[in-house]
């Protein structure tokens, strides 16, 4: 299936490899039938606004029935996003994407009143109804964290106006994924064998890969250059993402977009920025390993379309998807056989969709709804990191397989900040379990050298990316204009400032800022940082300690919005308010460039 050089259709995928997306809904028909029921709950609790909330029991009525819609919605959205994520052509799942997405703005409006309400009543009063109805006491940390941003929540007009206005704030995202996915076409490019093929982002990664240096700078340019031509629209598109969030910020009256995001995990500011600090500090480390990249290739000049050029050209591993599979078990062995049974059934029980396809979106992801099992969607090609993929994206299943499972609705869903811990602490395991288990030194070498690309993209790069954000979200916050050239230099600096000791900074990679989507979830990227260092600190700890430490482990999973992150985190182990865990991550880096320059024979 990998090796095909033209794009299948959907229907030419075979069963065994697609989602089974019945498992929500067994047709349209009955996703209609709840689409209605949830019109009519929601009228039923814009019905309860006046004098809310009256008593005890009406207080538990709404947030129950809120509760009860929340759920419906995910599983509507859910069912119908992923349909059309299969094939973001089809005009039948664009409709019902579209028509759920609007209801879900209307939800948001119809329950403004809510949080308003329960902040301006003292809180003499919501605990003497907690202590009149039993039942609410499911509710304490969500009252908690309503005083905590109480400064933040505006009046229920206010906060009604801006649930309805959502659906116009998340335009400029919505318009970029489907150019993005839907409507841009590349150009064919020759491969390795002299033939003709089309550039697609899935394929992209893969050229990249490619030990033909002509393969990978011609891949390298197609992209770029395919982007460059719509160089306006796509500034346009970022420029009202980020307009959005300055907007929205200010209405809430934070400082500043920054901190209107990261308060929503409860994070201070200095977490973001001390990232930012470590990272700057290890920059020495990132060119040293450069340096050892351009030796290991025998290259005169390291360009940015080496960067994922295998460093072992003796090495090469194509595995088909069934072995990939049973790799991640094995490698997932230390976090126990409850764990495992579960991810056995992931891989045979329709959660999984596997190869690219005419339409599908792109990249990887994991998401369901309460109610269903979780689903993972892939664009699987056989390489090394796409069994990593599956590791890191069966992490983000089984987080909240394990939430879903212990957590009532209003506390299952995990705060952003932690949400890159699982799949991160997934990916180190396998990684182990194959290093481990290697004989061979060039598969050794090669393994050494995912891990440290793991480290280069998962650290260095989000957190290049990260401070990205923060630059151009400052820039309107200051009055700045947000251009595509703008964008370009900036985006260019900053590449010179923490590759451009050992490489050339291609011009062509100025243009990389307008194909991430992760810019129209803002300050979103620095948690893969922040979560590989944390991931990092917990993989050690379960393979030394143990059975403690996977029951600590298994704890977080399963405990969901239960507790602020960073206290979850602590609970299980890790302090993320130090700068220790991102800096112990990066010393292990440097020992990893140590043992692939010993091994090689190579000085840097």
């Amino acid at each position: 299936m990998n090796a095909m050089n033209h794009v299948p259709k959907r229907h030419e995928i075979p069963e065994k490899y697609r989602w089974d997306l019945t498992h929500i809904y067994t047709d349209d028909a009955l996703w209609e039938a709840d689409f209605q029921k949830l019109k009519g709950i929601i009228e039923e609790l814009k019905g309860e606004a006046e004098g809310f909330p009256r008593s005890a029991q009406h207080l538990y009525h709404v947030l129950s029935s809120r509760d009860y819609m929340g759920r419906l919605l995910d599983k509507l959205f859910v069912y119908a996003r992923m349909h059309k994520d299969e094939d973001n052509t089809n005009p039948k799942y664009q409709a019902l994407t579209n028509r759920i997405q609007s209801l879900a703005t209307e939800a948001g409006g119809a329950l403004a009143y809510v949080v308003p309400a329960l902040v301006a009543l003292p809180q003499d009063t919501i605990a003497g109804f907690l202590q009149e109805f039993p039942q609410l006491r499911m509710y304490q940390h969500f009252f908690e964290e309503l005083q905590r941003q109480k400064n933040h929540i505006l009046s229920p007009s206010e906060e009604k106006l801006l649930a309805e206005s959502g659906e116009v704030a998340d335009a400029a995202g919505d318009i970029f994924g489907m150019f993005d996915n839907a409507d841009l076409k590349f150009p064919k490019i020759v491969d390795e064998n002299g033939e003709e093929t089309e550039l697609t982002k899935g394929r992209y990664s893969r050229f990249l890969e490619s030990k033909d240096r002509r393969v990978r700078k011609d891949a390298f340019m197609a992209l770029h250059q395919t982007y460059y031509k719509y160089r306006n629209t796509l500034a346009a598109m970022l420029n009202g993402s980020v307009k959005a969030d300055v907007f929205y910020a200010r209405a809430r009256r934070f400082d500043s977009a920054l901190q209107a995001s990261l308060d929503n995990d409860n994070i201070p500011v200095e977490v973001y920025d001390r990232l930012i600090e470590v990272v700057h500090s290890f920059i020495p480390s990132l060119n040293r390993y450069l340096k050892l990249r351009k030796k290991l290739l025998n290259l005169d000049e390291l360009h940015m379309y080496d960067l994922y050029a295998p460093l072992i050209q003796d090495f090469q591993r194509n595995i088909e998807y069934e072995e990939a599979k049973q790799l991640v078990i094995q490698g997932l062995a230390p976090l126990g056989e409850e764990y495992l049974a579960v991810v056995k059934e992931g891989f045979e029980g329709g959660w999984i969709d596997v190869y690219e396809n005419e339409g599908k979106t792109s990249g990887a992801y994991a998401w369901g709804a309460y109610d269903t099992h979780p689903y993972i969607l892939l664009n699987y090609h056989g390489k090394i990191h796409d069994v990593f993929t599956i590791a890191h994206e069966m992490g983000h299943a089984m987080h909240s397989y394990y939430s879903h499972q212990t957590q009532p609705y209003i506390y299952s869903a995990y705060k952003i900040f932690v949400a890159e811990v699982a799949s991160t602490v997934n990916e180190i395991l396998l990684m182990e379990h194959m290093l481990t288990k290697s004989t061979d030194k060039n598969e050794k070498l090669y393994l050494i050298n995912q891990r440290l690309e793991q480290f280069r993209t998962t650290v260095f790069r989000q957190t290049m990316f990260a401070e990205f954000e923060k630059i151009i979200h400052e820039e309107v916050e200051n009055g700045g204009a947000l251009t595509a050239d703008w964008f370009s230099e900036k985006y260019f600096e900053l590449n010179k400032s923490y590759y451009g000791a050992e490489i050339i900074i291609d011009g062509e990679i100025a243009m990389e800022w307008s194909r991430i989507p992760h810019f129209y979830t803002p300050f979103y990227v620095y948690k893969y940082a922040t979560g590989y260092s944390a991931a990092t600190a917990l993989s050690q700890m379960i393979l030394r300690e143990g059975r403690p430490a996977r029951e600590r482990y298994l704890e977080f999973l399963k405990s969901g919005d239960s507790d602020y992150p960073l206290e979850l985190l602590r609970k299980a182990g890790v302090n993320m308010e130090s700068p220790e865990p991102v800096r112990l991550a990066l010393q292990v880096f440097d020992r990893l460039i140590d043992e692939m320059a010993e091994l090689t024979g190579v000085r840097v």
